[in-house]
C-alpha cells in the first residue's frame, strides 16, 4: 500500500482549510499538540499520531516552525497537558495550536475524523469538566460514546489497536500531505 492510498481526500481537503487559516493570520509557529496517552489503547491515538508526524516532518520542523508535542516517548496527557500549553505560549511569540486526539461518538462514526477550527475540549468523554485548548482540532473517533464516563473509560481501554493505528496513519500522512506543498 502506498501513501496515496493511505490518505483520506476529505480530511486533507479540510486540513488545507485550516492550514490557509494559519497562513493567513500572523502566526510564528504550527504547533500539534498530540493528545493522549500509550498506556490505555483507545487514547493511545494522539500519541501515535506525533510520532509518525515526528518522523514525516523532521526536514521540515525548522524550515516551517513546525513543533510536534505528544508522542509514544513523551506524552501530552491530562497530566502535563496545562504545562505544555503554558509552555508553548511561554517559548513561541504566537502559535497556532492544532490540537489532535480521540474522540468518542456515534456508532457509524466510529473510524471518521473531524477536522475543527476550534480547539478540543480534553476528556469530555470521560469527565464533566473540561476546557478548550487549541486554536484548531482533529478528532479521530476510535470508540462509542456511551456519555457514562466508567463505561467510555473501559471502552478507551479494549478499544482495537487497528483502528488507532489506521486513523493515525491517515491524519498523519493526511497532514505530511498538505504540509510538503504549502
Amino acid at each position: 500500500m502506498n501513501l496515496k492510498e493511505k490518505i483520506d481526500a476529505s480530511f486533507v481537503y479540510q486540513f488545507s482549510e485550516i492550514m490557509r487559516s494559519f497562513k493567513h493570520e500572523d502566526y510564528s509557529d504550527l504547533v500539534f499538540l498530540c493528545i493522549g496517552t500509550d498506556k490505555m489503547t483507545g487514547d493511545s491515538f494522539g500519541p501515535l499520531v506525533g510520532h509518525q508526524l515526528k518522523r514525516l516532518l523532521k526536514n521540515f520542523e525548522t524550515i516551517k516552525h513546525i513543533i510536534v508535542l505528544g508522542d509514544l516517548e513523551e506524552n501530552v496527557c491530562a497530566t502535563n497537558i496545562y504545562e505544555k500549553v503554558e509552555k508553548i505560549k511561554k517559548n513561541c511569540e504566537k502559535p497556532y495550536i492544532i490540537a489532535i486526539d480521540s474522540a468518542l461518538s456515534r456508532k457509524e462514526d466510529i473510524g471518521k475524523i473531524f477536522v475543527s477550527k476550534k480547539g478540543i475540549c480534553v476528556r469530555k468523554g470521560i469527565q464533566k469538566k473540561h476546557e478548550q485548548i487549541g486554536n484548531a482540532s482533529i478528532k479521530g473517533v476510535v470508540a462509542k460514546d456511551y456519555k457514562i464516563p466508567q463505561i467510555n473509560y473501559e471502552i478507551l481501554q479494549n478499544t482495537p489497536l487497528r483502528i488507532i493505528i489506521k486513523l493515525s496513519e491517515e491524519i498523519a500522512n493526511g497532514i505530511f500531505e498538505v504540509i510538503q506543498y504549502s
